[in-house]
């Protein structure tokens, strides 16, 4: 089985560098010089790594088999894979994006989305998630926030801090509040009493 660690964005400079969104949570064990790796689509490869570094959060990858821009324009949006075997079977302590897309997320009891995506980054990785709405909302995912990823069961727990869902708070926080005020005071306003009205009013 082959597993995708990471997808190549658009050209860096002249020299045939890419930048790539890293779906792997080991970017620093497999992008070294000398990797290679299978490629999506099969015309695009395979591809073996010349020189990877960072660009403040972006990873820039130099291939040996690409020498221009215009070289590396061609490789836009191609996925880079490796083979299951060369992975660490040890590794219990992280989840790779294909086993975390799909799953509910769940808030207590309500499932709030699904994981439609894992952005690995160099100091925290976040969860997309994608509402009943079609919003996307970036999750840190750190064991505070997301305390529990049962692939099994085909969820996430996520406990996060207020605001980060608007689900949580909107139907608690403005429905009460906001119909039955406004009821009274547009009952004052259209009343024949002018003395509650002027009152609503501050008049």
């Amino acid at each position: 089985m082959q597993l995708q660690v990471a997808r190549i964005g658009k050209p860096h400079g002249i020299r045939g560098e890419v930048t790539v969104q890293v779906l792997t949570d080991a970017p620093g064990d497999r992008f070294v010089p000398g990797t290679q790796f299978v490629v999506e689509p099969a015309s695009a490869g395979p591809l073996t790594v010349e020189s990877a570094r960072w660009n403040k959060d972006i990873l820039l990858l130099a291939f040996e088999e690409i020498e221009t821009r215009n070289d590396a324009e061609t490789l836009r949006g191609a996925k880079l894979f490796v083979e299951t075997e060369d992975i660490d079977e040890d590794d219990d302590e992280g989840w790779y994006e294909h086993e975390l897309v799909g799953l509910d997320v769940r808030v207590g009891d309500v499932v709030v989305g699904k994981v439609s995506a894992l952005h690995t980054m160099p100091v925290q990785d976040l969860l997309v998630v994608t509402t009943a709405e079609g919003n996307e909302v970036l999750v840190p995912f750190v064991e505070q926030i997301v305390p529990e990823v049962n692939v099994g069961e085909k969820y996430v727990v996520v406990t996060p801090p207020p605001g980060l869902f608007e689900v949580n708070t909107d139907d608690a926080a403005e429905s009460p509040a906001a119909d039955e005020p406004a009821d009274v005071k547009q009952a004052d306003r259209q009343g024949p009493e002018g003395t509650e009205g002027t009152a609503g009013s501050n008049a």
